[in-house]
């Protein structure tokens, strides 16, 4: 089975670099913004044409959510319409596709774990653009999954768990909010969960389904 994954030098994208190695049933082609940008309507299609997969993995996203205030036009166009390209070219070459969501999607103000029905509120920018990719992908034809993770955290890229050893190593003491609460998400759990959901995706041949994957456990920043 081919699969193509965008994305690739985030943090997911780079863990399911090394973990391909150990699905020998799956042939990955990795793609970052550089060899494929996915805001490009014409340089996807493009890709789709000369390319065959039969599983997409939309690891690709604007993610920087403070600075996405400042940069919505750049945030949505990568959560909201590259996903667009992306489906549509799905769409016509019959080709099923997992795409990786948030929790930023709600507004945060529930005391207990969200579930997968709860109703969505986006409150910034970055979860408005993500909202309206999940969208995109809802009011389609495709065979896909959603799937909504939280507080993503690896070795690799931009996370709060590196930001915290930095600045633990600089500084003498730290101020970190109390009152914000969720479930880190090791990128390395997550991408095998993507994988083994794939290896079994003749069980989801039934339009779009939404799921929530974390790591067990809740902790304040």
């Amino acid at each position: 089975m081919k699969v193509l994954v965008t994305g690739k030098n985030g943090q997911l994208g780079s863990e399911l670099q090394i973990i391909s190695d150990k699905f020998n049933q799956l042939n990955f082609t990795f793609t970052g913004s550089e060899n494929l940008d996915i805001t490009d309507s014409g340089a996807v299609k493009l890709y789709f044409s000369k390319n065959d997969f039969d599983f997409a993995i939309n690891c690709a996203a604007y993610t920087a959510v403070d600075k996405a205030e400042d940069e919505p036009e750049k945030a949505n166009a990568v959560n909201h319409l590259g996903v667009q390209n992306l489906v549509d070219n799905c769409e016509s070459n019959n080709v099923k596709l997992i795409h990786i969501s948030t929790d930023y999607v709600f507004d945060g103000s529930n005391n207990v774990a969200y579930k997968e029905t709860d109703p969505v509120s986006p409150i910034g920018v970055y979860g408005k653009t993500k909202r309206l990719g999940e969208e995109v992908i809802l009011n389609s034809s495709l065979n896909a999954l959603i799937i909504r993770t939280s507080w993503v955290y690896s070795t690799f890229g931009n996370n709060f768990v590196k930001t915290m050893i930095r600045l633990g190593k600089a500084k003498d003491e730290l101020g970190v909010i109390v009152d914000q609460i969720g479930t880190p998400t090791n990128a390395n759990d997550l991408a095998k969960a993507c994988l083994d959901v794939l290896i079994k995706s003749s069980d989801w041949n039934k339009g779009v389904s939404i799921y929530h994957y974390s790591n067990q456990g809740a902790i304040s920043w």
